[in-house]
C-alpha cells in the first residue's frame, strides 16, 4: 500500500471539512475490515485523517508547536495522517487487524486510542519532557488523593470522558461550588508564589530533576485551588500549576538545518574547547573532588576501625550496590561477597551516613566527586580481585 502526491492534494483541499469533522458529533467507525480486504487505500487515508482531525491531542500538539502549519493547517494534518499511516504499514498493523478478526469498532479504537496517541505523546515527551512529566505527576495526585473530587456531576456515570475535561476540586467544597471564567482563574493564580526548583536528581540513569517532590506539589495544587476558589477541569488546572513552577523544557535543534545563501552556515559552531580560566577552573575543580574522595575514603576506613577486611568488605558493598554499572540489588552484592544481607545493610547505612556528612553545595561538585569517586574504587576494587 502507498498513498500518491495527487491523493495528498485532494485531501489538502478539504480544510474546511476537516473542520466541520472536528465539531460534529461522534459518529459511526468506519468500514475497515472491508476497505483492508479491499486494500482500498485511498478509503483508509481519508479514514486516518479523519482520526487525525478528531484526536484531542491534536490541539495539544498544535499549541506546543508540534505541528508545522507553514502551509496552512490541512498540511499539518495531512503530514500526520502520513506518519500515521506508514507507521500502521511499517509494523503490519493492518494485516494483524485482518488476521485477528478484529471488528470496525476495535480497529478505530486502537488507531485512535493506541497508535495515533502514541505518536504524539512521543513527541510531546521529547520536546517538553519536564512538563510532560509534571503533568502525569499532577493528574495522578488529583485521581489518588482524598484532599480532591470530581465536580463535573459524571463519575462513575461517565467513566470513559477524557480525563482532561474532568472538573476537580477541593474535597471540603459543596457540590454546588460556582465555576469562574478562565481569564479570572489566570489572574488569581497569580497570587500563589512561584516554588523554588528542586535540582536533585532522579530516575533510572540520574539526569532528571525533582523539580517539586510528590508532597509539595500536591500541597501547590491545593493552593492553586484555594486561590481560584472554583473548580477546575483537569487541562486547566495542569496549566495553572506548571504557571508555578520553574519548569525548563529545552528542545535542541541542529545546526546543520540553517544554510546561508552562498552555501556557507550562518551559524558557526562554538569551539567546545576550555578557554585558559575554563581549564583552570576545572583542574581546580577535580583537585577538590579528588580531595572529596580521600576525605570520603579515610572516613570509611576508620568507621571499620581501621580493619583491613571490612575496609575491603565496605568498598565492596560500596562499589555493587553504588558505583558499578551492572547496579546489582543488596542480595545480589552480599552473594557477590560472601557476606549476609545484613551486613550489606549495615555497610551502606555506614555509607550513606560519610556521603551525607560531605554536604555538596553545587551539584556539578557532586557529579565531578562521583566521576573521582568511582575510577577510584574501581581501580582499588579490581586490585583486591587480582589479589
Amino acid at each position: 500500500m502507498s498513498v500518491t502526491s495527487t491523493e495528498q492534494n485532494n485531501h489538502a483541499e478539504n480544510s474546511t471539512a476537516c473542520n466541520m469533522e472536528r465539531d460534529a458529533s461522534v459518529r459511526q467507525p468506519g468500514r475497515w475490515r472491508e476497505w483492508l480486504e479491499r486494500s482500498d487505500v485511498g478509503r483508509l487515508w481519508t479514514e486516518l485523517h479523519r482520526l487525525v482531525c478528531h484526536h484531542p491531542l491534536v490541539r495539544a500538539s498544535q499549541s506546543a508547536g508540534l505541528l508545522v502549519e507553514s502551509e496552512g493547517r490541512s498540511s499539518a494534518y495531512n503530514d500526520l495522517t502520513q506518519e500515521l499511516f506508514v507507521a500502521l504499514l511499517s509494523k503490519g498493523r493492518f494485516q494483524h487487524y485482518l488476521d485477528t478478526g478484529m471488528t470496525d469498532t476495535e480497529i478505530e479504537c486502537e488507531i485512535g486510542q493506541i497508535e495515533l496517541t502514541n505518536i504524539l505523546t512521543a513527541e510531546l515527551r521529547k520536546r517538553h519532557p519536564e512538563s510532560y512529566r509534571l503533568a502525569r505527576r499532577i493528574s495522578t495526585i488529583i485521581q489518588s488523593s482524598p484532599n480532591f473530587r470530581r465536580f463535573d456531576g459524571s463519575g462513575a456515570d461517565d467513566p470513559y470522558r477524557r480525563l482532561s475535561d474532568r472538573v476537580y476540586g477541593l474535597n471540603e467544597w459543596p457540590d454546588d461550588k460556582p465555576r469562574r471564567p478562565n481569564h479570572e482563574l489566570e489572574q488569581r493564580v497569580q497570587m500563589v508564589p512561584v516554588r523554588q526548583r528542586d535540582t536533585r536528581m532522579v530516575g533510572c540513569t540520574g539526569d532528571a530533576q525533582i523539580i517539586i517532590n510528590n508532597s509539595d506539589l500536591e500541597d501547590l495544587i491545593i493552593s492553586v485551588l484555594e486561590a481560584v476558589d472554583s473548580p477546575v477541569d483537569v487541562r486547566t488546572l495542569r496549566s495553572l500549576v506548571l504557571s508555578r513552577l520553574p519548569v525548563m523544557d529545552i528542545y535542541l535543534v541542529p545546526l546543520s538545518g540553517d544554510d546561508a545563501e552562498d552555501g556557507r552556515s550562518s551559524l558557526e559552531p562554538v569551539d567546545g574547547r576550555d578557554n585558559p580560566e575554563q581549564g583552570l577552573l576545572r583542574r581546580e575543580a577535580e583537585r577538590q573532588a579528588a580531595g572529596y574522595v580521600e576525605r570520603f575514603l579515610t572516613s570509611l576506613y576508620h568507621a571499620v576501625r581501621g580493619k583491613s577486611k571490612q575496609y575491603n568488605r565496605i568498598l565492596g558493598v560500596l562499589w555493587y550496590c553504588y558505583l558499578s554499572p551492572e547496579h546489582m540489588t543488596q542480595l545480589q552484592a552480599a552473594a557477590r561477597l560472601g557476606v549476609s544481607d545484613s551486613l550489606v545493610s549495615d555497610y551502606r547505612k555506614r555509607i550513606e551516613q560519610q556521603l551525607r556528612a560531605l554536604a555538596f553545595t553545587e551539584i556539578e561538585e557532586a557529579r565531578r566527586f562521583e566521576m573521582a569517586l568511582r575510577e577510584r574504587v574501581r581501580a582499588m576494587v579490581g586490585e583486591e580481585a587480582a589479589v
